[in-house]
């Protein structure tokens, strides 16, 4: 499970990073759909089928991503107080249940014809688009991977999973018709189908873990944790830190938590040093959303509602 690292950027900067790589990412799925379409229907490859087959739910999810990013930035609103950042992974279910749909047509399709193996024809065809779909995947995770250093968007991640697995699936059909069309094993093309059924499912867990630790409000990583201690700590007025609480949502973090200041501190003195420490969080996370409680140092009951500080937090 990858969790949410919180990046430099702002919010914009994140949203123009995304929209342009998941605009990419449909470009690819409509090419890479409709060649392995048209060699699959000249040589009845089963390998090539449950590419093609993969491909056209890469296509769907990747159009749901590419929406997905562009609502997941909208500003709140009435309905929406903490934004729209979580649709992002909506999208990452959706794209898994997609890929568990694909792998387990192509898992029955391998299977009947394993037991009954059909000859591929026109071998070169379906040869040559998997060698162009290869190259294509493998531009286009590239492309995702550079924006995922920059950005921790689940949805982009979800969907940069989807295409390695294409990567690993492309390669594995490459072998199974080379090895039908050239060693006449019939049955290796359908064992390729069975394989890339098999890293589907793999792809399709591991984007399902991702999305639901950001559905279930998963805490930031420890490293980023420390990190907001240390950045509200570095104003001796301002002595702990307790009951904080981290989690992301899409392009979008919140953080809350309750800090000690000097109990002889006036109000308008309070406020200037949560201020000031408020800055310091934005200045290191600029998609944040926070808010700081104050308490009297030593003279704080215990509060906190439904979520009181526990002993274990």
């Amino acid at each position: 499970m990858t969790s949410h690292v919180p990046n430099g950027l702002t919010p914009a900067e994140t949203a123009a990073l995304t929209r342009r790589v998941t605009l990419l990412s449909v470009g690819a799925a409509a090419v890479l759909m409709s060649l392995k379409l048209v060699v699959w229907l000249l040589s009845g490859s089963v390998a090539v089928m449950a590419s093609m087959a993969d491909s056209a739910l890469d296509l769907v999810a990747s159009l749901a991503t590419f929406f997905a990013v562009r609502y997941a930035v909208a500003p709140p609103d009435r309905e929406h107080r903490f934004g729209h950042g979580k649709a992002e992974a909506f999208a990452s279910l959706m794209q898994a249940g997609l890929v568990f749909a694909s792998a387990a047509l192509i898992g029955r399709e391998a299977v009947q014809r394993l037991f009954d193996p059909q000859p591929i024809a026109r071998e070169g065809w379906a040869i040559g688009v998997m060698i162009v779909s290869t190259f294509l995947t493998l531009g286009l995770v590239r492309a995702q991977t550079a924006v995922l250093r920059k950005t921790a968007s689940v949805a982009v991640s979800g969907d940069r999973a989807h295409y390695f697995s294409d990567l690993a699936s492309n390669l594995v059909a490459l072998v199974g018709i080379a090895g039908t069309a050239f060693l006449g094993v019939a049955g290796l093309d359908a064992l390729a189908g069975m394989v890339i059924a098999a890293l589907l499912v793999w792809g399709a867990i591991s984007v399902f873990r991702e999305a639901a630790a950001q559905l279930m409000d998963h805490e930031l990583p420890e490293e980023a944790r420390r990190q907001i201690v240390e950045l509200m700590t570095q104003d001796p007025r301002l002595t702990d830190v307790h009951q904080l609480r981290t989690r992301a949502s899409g392009p979008f973090v919140h953080i809350q938590m309750h800090v000690d200041l000097d109990p002889e501190l006036t109000l308008e003195a309070s406020h200037r040093v949560i201020v000031e420490a408020e800055k310091r969080l934005l200045a290191a996370f600029p998609s944040a959303d926070i808010l700081i409680h104050a308490d009297p140092r030593g003279r704080a009951e215990p509060h906190g509602g439904a979520f009181a500080e526990r002993a274990d937090a």
